[in-house]
């Protein structure tokens, strides 16, 4: 695994972050010195998939990267007729999430696409993870892609939406913010890369409120939601499509 020093050193012009060839070569150590929980969420994410799975059924992975989640997944389904379909807008993370499937064997096929989440058929799903990924997403999309994965899901089926959050209570919000900081100092992060990546991220990365995620599912159809986890500034919730 290689370590992230993206942004050890000082840049002249700090350009919006890209999941591009760089970053792919890094990420497993960058999101595991970043997001705090980041393993509980994938492991849990197997525990999920074994608990709900469905037979003859997809089980999407919107916003894969190198595929941890779709790992989790395939190594949980015993049903027969199982189909994962993994995608991410990012050359370098799909290349290296097709080798990453690859080197573990299963009975379970695994599709890995190229392409835009916001523009796939979704259909025939006993569950959904979208980790870390609406976040990426403008915000007026974001309503329409959790609509149609409500609608894609077979009853029973759920989705699991893991997001960096944001409080409507701005004492709050910065003691969460600086949670997540000291996160980072401990697991080796100079002040000069939390500041840069900040930078970075300020563009292209949008956090919503827990409020809010609940009230787009809501609207979505979603019966029922939950948040199962927490910790600082990062969330993950389970959405129920009623059996």
């Amino acid at each position: 695994m290689h370590k992230d020093h993206i942004y050890a050193e000082p840049l002249a012009h700090i350009q919006d972050f890209r999941f591009d060839d760089q970053v792919a070569d890094v990420f497993p150590d960058m999101i595991q010195r970043s997001v705090p929980g980041y393993q509980s969420i994938i492991q849990t994410i197997g525990q999920l998939t074994n608990r709900f799975q469905q037979a003859d059924s997809h089980y999407y992975d919107l916003g894969c990267s190198l595929g941890a989640a779709s790992l989790a997944m395939r190594r949980n389904i015993s049903a027969a007729g199982c189909k994962i379909i993994a995608v991410d807008n990012s050359a370098a993370m799909v290349q290296r999430c097709q080798r990453h499937l690859e080197a573990f064997r299963s009975e379970v096929p695994v599709e890995v696409i190229e392409g835009d989440i916001r523009a796939l058929a979704l259909s025939n799903a006993a569950m959904v993870v979208v980790n870390f990924t609406l976040q990426f997403l403008a915000k007026q999309d974001r309503a329409s892609l959790l609509t149609r994965i409500y609608q894609a899901l077979k009853p029973g089926g759920i989705l699991l939406l893991s997001e960096k959050i944001i409080s409507p209570h701005a004492h709050s919000n910065q003691l969460l913010v600086d949670l997540h900081h000291d996160f980072k100092r401990a697991n080796g992060y100079s002040e000069l890369e939390i500041s840069q990546k900040r930078t970075a991220l300020e563009n292209v990365m949008q956090p919503d409120s827990i409020e809010e995620h609940q009230q787009r599912l809501q609207l979505a159809g979603f019966e029922e939601s939950t948040v199962w986890f927490q910790c600082f500034n990062f969330c993950s919730m389970i959405a129920f499509k009623q059996p």
